[in-house]
């Protein structure tokens, strides 16, 4: 099974959550940090402020698309169909490659905001491209969004259909122990149910 560009791009974009969060905690003037809080002698008077963003479209919408997006990965991991029984003979967990993630997280604190149209559009740009690779390699479950949610990945010699042996990488929630699963392939990756 190949994820449709939809698919992908959503599971994508979801494992930038975190980085939306970063980028509208950015967007928060100081002077909105050192308001009083709200009392209800404040809000009455009508001095409580409710919308802490200097731009707030581009903010609570990218944020919106990324936990949208979060959310229908985790409940498209839960509706998976596992056509396949395997035997596992061997596994051991791999660590995500976080580089390819870590580096947008890096650039959000050089200089990335809101308030800077050219270099944000450069930056949606970085991500298009990051996206077009990640996709046309099989990597988009390359996920560490994944890990908050218990799954992990492992390197695993398995049998399918009781005769071909193979070496894989399967993403699972928890350890992957030796025995028969249920299993799903999605590009490159066989996930299996727990």
């Amino acid at each position: 099974m190949q994820f449709r560009l939809i698919s992908g791009f959503l599971i994508f974009i979801g494992s930038y959550f975190p980085l939306t969060v970063i980028l509208a905690v950015q967007d928060i003037p100081a002077a909105w940090w050192a308001q009083d809080l709200c009392t209800k002698a404040t809000f009455k008077a009508g001095h409580c402020a409710f919308m802490p963003f200097e731009h707030p479209a581009l903010t609570l919408s990218f944020s919106v698309v990324a936990l949208l997006a979060v959310v229908l990965t985790w409940s498209s991991l839960r509706k998976l169909t596992f056509r396949f029984t395997i035997q596992i003979n061997q596994a051991k967990a791999v660590p995500n490659e976080l580089i390819n993630y870590t580096f947008p997280y890096v650039v959000s604190f050089m200089g990335i905001s809101y308030g800077e149209s050219q270099k944000l559009l450069g930056f949606l740009v970085f991500l298009l491209w990051m996206f077009a690779i990640t996709y046309k390699s099989g990597q988009i479950l390359m996920n560490p969004l994944l890990i908050v949610f218990g799954w992990q990945l492992h390197e695993a010699t398995i049998v399918i259909n009781g005769t071909e042996e193979r070496e894989v990488r399967v993403l699972t929630r928890g350890q992957l122990v030796p025995g028969r699963q249920r299993a799903e392939k999605i590009q490159d990756f066989y996930i299996t149910k727990t």
